[in-house]
């Protein structure tokens, strides 16, 4: 078993800087005999409780371990050197939080949406039931939703809710109705545009023994310009802050003083690496991003944010509008890291001692033992699963790097982007001469180590699937050059200034990127060629997108308006394609160079 990582130093700051504590007493109080193993204290001591909160965040779908990049995580020594370590797969999250969880006798387990969607094709191919299942058998109490719990609508995410079987795929498994999640799914800030009431309950109150917290859970206010707009379609999402306070103070009507939000957005921590202290040299000084405002701005009942969305590991604490600290966590993804958080819980005011909250992220390494009801159910659902999952498309000389690529221009962005292109370049197909892809579309690395028996270096439909698993349908429309270059400026501006989204390009599209400049300026228009030739912005071009970039997701408006459309065929199909036309067993395909957009830092 892995080394037990150090506490992250957010717990020490919040008990250095809470003014008037006998801090010296309080760090005694935190190590009493019959500590856990990692001394914390378990259990009830007469007027305090302490809660243990375990937690993670956007598992999309991955039950078994994410292969390649996609399913590591950065360690950071005290030397200033780093380790990759090899993590996630529900087997292994299974069991280490089984073994967190003994000796707790106060102990809740909650996640920040995107538990399902964009998942591989183990569970997307059986619309998520796999995974609601592992989440039921993991004992989640409670989740908020994220915007790719949408992905299929809201009909479909309250079938994941309340059970039942596909609408038009059926029941999966013969004799078997789909039970629906145990846990309740927390919506609080989606509505319905014709009743204004939350489509889902806002909140859930977690009792034990006396013990009472409140979860308030909410996703990203933007979550209609990232979901297709079927998806989101009669539904009105509202802001963050608002939402949170107004039924803090519902539950504080009902006695529970004890708040922790559940928040579908989150933040960018200065470092890469999940132990990085994000408090150094101030309270949430290494960490940028939406989160920041929310917890700056969230009413000081709440008690601790387990947030999501950016995919990102930290622990930090950040100060609440009377000026005092409070812990805000995220446990990257694909269920690499969960966080463990200790809520002292006083018994006479009903509240959360913030003062000695603490936390920190734990890796779900593999080299424990594999839980064995979670390798039976993943093991059932790829039997069914294996008939088309198996099936060889095409073949890859090296790994070829998407999700777990943190380069703007990512290898397999152009390899997809280069497929896009050939399949609507003939003028039947579409005539595009230009291929746009959202990275965010890019849900894995292309690994060269065989996944099964296929072989290293076949690329299989499940492997494809996973890469992109939304079978989006492709649009090719006509764009003016102007239009096209407003699209890269919205890359690097408006609401994605703060969080770049660069859209990967296909070949013979350059221009230079520069990152050192603000805003739109970050764009060397005259850098702009197709084919070495500088782009017209007066010229119209034909520019091949999948339908969410073409109804302007993602924060594209420019790409909206395209005209005189033509629909073709999906981008899981176009990929596969080009990877059977391009690569054979003696000729495979090799990384991408990804040398199109050129960087400027």
């Amino acid at each position: 078993m892995s080394a037990t990582p150090k506490k992250n130093r957010a717990a020490r700051r919040i008990l250095a800087t809470a003014a008037g504590l006998a801090t010296a007493g309080a760090m005694v109080a935190a190590l009493p005999a019959g500590a856990d193993d990692r001394g914390r204290p378990a259990g009830n001591h007469g007027r305090t409780v302490d809660v243990q909160l375990l937690s993670f965040n956007d598992l999309h779908g991955n039950l078994e371990p994410p292969a390649g990049s996609s399913g590591q995580v950065t360690r950071t020594h005290p030397d200033g050197t780093t380790t990759k370590i090899d993590a996630g797969g529900v087997e292994y999250l299974a069991t280490h939080l089984r073994e967190a969880r003994k000796g707790n006798r106060y102990s809740v387990t909650a996640a920040a949406g995107d538990m399902i969607g964009g998942s591989p094709l183990l569970s997307g191919l059986f619309h998520d039931e796999p995974t609601i299942e592992a989440l039921n058998k993991l004992k989640l109490d409670v989740s908020s939703v994220g915007n790719h719990e949408f992905d299929e609508g809201a009909k479909e995410l309250a079938r994941m809710q309340d059970g039942g079987c596909h609408p038009t795929a059926g029941c999966f498994e013969e004799g078997k109705t789909f039970r629906g999640a145990k846990f309740p799914y927390l919506a609080a800030n989606v509505t319905d545009e014709k009743t204004g009431k939350p489509i889902l309950d806002p909140y859930f109150i977690w009792e034990r023994g006396g013990v009472k917290i409140g979860f308030i859970g909410v996703t990203l206010e933007g979550t209609a310009n990232i979901v297709t707009a079927e998806g989101v379609k009669g539904l009105k999402f509202g802001d963050e802050v608002e939402t949170i306070n107004k039924y803090t103070k519902v539950l504080e009507r009902k006695g529970v003083k004890s708040v922790v939000a559940l928040i579908h957005e989150g933040g960018a921590p200065a470092s890469s690496s999940y132990n990085y202290d994000c408090d150094s040299p101030g309270a949430g000084d290494g960490i940028s991003g939406p989160i920041v405002d929310i917890a700056k701005n969230l009413s000081p009942q709440v008690d601790a944010l387990v947030t999501g969305h950016t995919h990102q590991a930290y622990v930090c604490t950040i100060p609440d509008p009377a000026g005092k600290p409070r812990m805000v966590t995220s446990a990257a993804s694909f269920g690499k890291l969960y966080t463990d958080t200790t809520l002292t819980y006083d018994r006479r005011t009903k509240d959360i001692v913030r003062t000695s909250v603490e936390s920190a992220n734990y890796v779900v390494s593999r080299d424990v033992p594999k839980a064995a009801d979670m390798t039976s159910l993943i093991g059932r659902w790829n039997t069914l699963a294996a008939p088309i999952a198996n099936k060889p498309q095409g073949f890859i000389s090296a790994d070829i790097n998407g999700r777990g690529s943190t380069a703007y221009e990512k290898p397999l962005g152009d390899l997809i982007a280069d497929a896009q292109l050939a399949g609507l370049a003939p003028a039947d197909k579409g005539g595009a001469r230009i291929a746009l892809m959202n990275p965010g579309g890019i849900r894995a690395d292309l690994v060269y180590k065989a996944s099964g028996s296929e072989g290293d270096g076949v690329v299989t439909y499940g492997e494809a699937f996973t890469v992109q698993p939304f079978t989006n349908m492709m649009n090719v429309v006509d764009l003016t050059g102007a239009q096209l270059i407003a699209a890269l400026q919205q890359q690097v501006s408006g609401s994605n200034e703060a969080s770049p989204k660069i859209l990967q390009v296909s070949r013979g599209f350059t221009y230079t990127l520069d990152m050192t400049k603000t805003g739109a300026a970050r764009i060397d228009v005259a850098s702009v060629k197709l084919d070495g030739e500088p782009l017209d912005p007066a010229k119209t071009y034909r520019v091949a997108m999948n339908e969410f970039l073409a109804g302007g997701g993602d924060g594209f408006p420019a790409l909206a308006q395209g005209r005189n459309k033509l629909v073709g065929a999906s981008d899981l199909d176009l990929f596969n394609a080009y990877l059977a036309a391009n690569s054979s067993a003696g000729a495979p395909i090799a990384p991408p160079a990804a040398d199109r957009i050129t960087v400027i830092k």
